[in-house]
C-alpha cells in the first residue's frame, strides 16, 4: 500500500580503504568524550587558521540533528554545520511509524512532540470516482503500532532545542574535503573556514556532496513526481484521524490529518522526464488540481486552501546500494547517515524513520568506541559494525519502497481494474506490510 508521506533482500560492509591526500600538519589531540559542547583549538596550515573539532556533523536536517542529540544523550559533544542561514524548516510533514517514535522516545523528545500531532487510527483506500475499496485499522493489525504525521518544521526545531546554541553553525557550506596522512579530515567551507575533524558524520541529504566524494552515484529518478502541500483549516479540519488514499491510472493521491487544523496531502503522477522547474505557487496549485480535477471534492478543496509557502513539486529518486558494487557507508573517519547514504522513495513512509534509526545506532557504536579508549582502530570497527547492522535493514526497504511505488503507478486500465476489484479488496493484508516498522530501541543514557 502506498505510504502517507507518501506512506502507503546480505553481506557485511567494510569501510573502504583510501589513499591519503596531501598531508596536513597540525596539532593533534585524542578523541575524548565532551559534555554538551566541543572546545575549539587552533592549528596552522600555510598560514591559515584551522579549527580542530572532535566530531563534525554535516547537515542540520533530521538525520544530522538526531545524531547530534543522540550523541549528546550519551555524553558526547559535536558540532553541526548547516549551509543555510537558519534551520531549513520548509516543506510539509512526514509520517512517523512506531520505529520512528521509538527512536524519539530513546532520545527524549517524543513526549514533547506527541501532544502536537494526531495519532492516525487507520487508512481507507478509494478509487478515483470515490468508491471505497478497503479500510484498515492499524491497531487491529498491530497493537503496538503508532502512526502520526509530523510537521517537519516542528520536528527540526524540537531536535535543535535539545542542543547547545553554539553547537549548530549556520551559513557553513562545505566547499572541499580532504583526508590527511594521519587519518583526520580537513573540511573547507565556502567562507574560507577550515575545520580539522577527527570524525565526520555526513547527513547532507539526497544530493550529498560527501557521498559523491566517497564514490557514490547520484540518486536515480524513478519516473514519477509528487506535488505536496499542507492545508490549513482555521476553524478546525473536518477529517477523521486516518490516511485517505485515492488510486487512479498513473496518478495517486493521499491526505492525512496532521493536527486539529492542518492536513497533509500529496498527488503523485507519472512523468518520463522532470520537465521545466516551476516555483510559482499558483502554477503548482493549478497543475496539481488539473491532475485530479474529477476526483473526490475533499481533495480538491484541500489543495485550494493550501498556503503557498507549503506547496512543492519534487521528483522521486532513490539509490540501490548493491553489495560488492556500491561503496560502504564509511571511508576513513567519514561516515554517512540517512538520505546521504540510502535515499529512498517515500512509498513506505520510512525515509525519516530510517534516518532516525541510523542516528541512534551510530551514536551508540561511536560512544562505545570512544569510551573504550578512542583510537582509529576502534572508530573503524564502530563504522564497520554500523554498516553491517544497518545495510540489511535499509537496502531491502529501498527496493521495496521503489517496487510498491511502481506498482501503484500502473496506467494500464485492465491492470488497474484488477487492482481495484481484486487485489486491494481481497488480497492485500496490512499486517505483513507493517512488519518493517519493528525496531527495538532502548533509551540513550550516558555511561558517565
Amino acid at each position: 500500500m502506498a505510504a502517507a508521506g507518501q506512506f502507503s533482500l546480505l553481506s557485511p560492509i567494510s569501510p573502504r580503504s583510501i589513499p591519503p591526500n596531501k598531508p596536513f600538519s597540525g596539532t593533534q589531540s585524542p578523541i575524548l568524550p565532551t559534555r554538551n559542547r566541543v572546545s575549539i583549538t587552533r592549528a596552522k596550515k600555510s598560514g591559515a587558521d584551522v579549527r580542530e573539532e572532535e566530531i563534525v556533523i554535516v547537515g542540520a536536517g533530521i538525520a544530522g540533528l538526531a545524531t547530534a542529540v543522540s550523541l549528546k544523550r550519551l555524553g558526547i559533544g559535536s558540532v553541526v554545520l548547516e549551509q543555510a542561514d537558519s534551520l531549513r524548516t520548509g516543506g510539509t510533514s512526514l509520517t512517523l511509524f512506531k520505529n520512528g517514535w521509538r527512536v524519539l522516545d530513546a532520545i527524549g523528545v517524543a513526549g514533547e512532540l506527541r501532544p502536537q500531532f494526531l495519532e492516525i487510527q487507520g487508512m481507507v483506500v478509494k478509487s478515483e470516482d470515490g468508491q471505497q475499496l478497503r479500510s484498515f485499522r492499524f491497531k487491529d493489525e498491530d497493537q503496538s503500532q503508532e502512526v502520526r504525521a509530523v510537521e517537519r518544521r516542528i520536528l527540526l526545531e524540537t531536535l535543535a532545542n535539545q542542543l547547545p546554541t553554539e553547537s549548530v553553525r549556520f551559513s557553513s557550506k562545505l566547499a572541499n574535503i580532504e583526508t590527511s596522512e594521519n587519518g583526520a579530515t580537513l573540511l573547507q567551507l565556502t567562507d574560507g573556514t577550515q575545520i580539522l575533524a577527527k570524525i565526520v558524520v555526513a547527513c547532507d541529504g539526497i544530493r550529498s556532496p560527501v557521498a559523491k566524494w566517497m564514490g557514490f552515484s547520484d540518486p536515480k529518478y524513478v519516473g514519477h513526481c509528487s506535488f505536496r502541500g499542507l492545508g490549513v483549516y482555521d476553524g478546525g479540519q473536518p477529517f477523521e484521524p486516518r490516511v485517505n488514499y485515492v488510486y487512479g491510472r498513473g496518478i495517486r493521491a493521499g491526505y492525512v490529518p496532521v493536527s486539529p487544523t492542518k492536513v497533509y496531502w500529496f498527488v503523485c503522477f507519472n512523468s518520463p522526464s522532470l520537465g521545466p522547474r516551476v516555483t510559482d505557487p499558483s502554477i503548482l496549485k493549478q497543475q496539481a488540481k488539473d491532475l485530479v480535477k474529477n476526483w473526490p471534492s475533499d481533495l480538491l478543496n484541500l489543495i485550494d486552501i493550501t498556503p503557498d509557502e507549503t506547496l512543492s513539486k519534487t521528483p522521486l529518486v532513490d539509490r540501490w546500494n548493491w553489495p560488492g558494487i556500491s561503496p560502504g557507508p564509511s571511508r576513513g573517519n567519514v561516515v554517512l547517515v540517512g538520505d546521504a547514504w540510502h535515499p529512498m522513495t517515500p512509498n513506505l513512509g520510512q525515509g525519516a524513520c530510517c534516518a532516525l534509526e541510523d542516528s541512534v545506532v551510530l551514536a551508540r557504536k561511536l560512544a562505545a568506541a570512544i569510551e573504550s579508549g578512542p583510537s582509529s582502530t576502534a572508530i573503524d570497527e564502530a563504522f564497520r559494525s554500523y554498516g553491517e547492522e544497518r545495510w540489511p535493514r535499509v537496502f531491502p526497504l529501498t527496493i521495496r519502497a521503489n517496487v510498491v511505488g511502481s506498482l501503484l503507478q500502473w496506467e494500464n486500465p485492465v491492470v488497474c481494474g484488477v487492482r481495484n476489484r481484486i487485489v486491494i479488496p481481497k488480497l492485500v493484508r496490512l499486517g505483513p506490510m507493517l512488519e518493517h516498522t519493528d525496531f527495538e530501541c532502548e533509551r540513550l543514557v550516558s555511561a558517565k
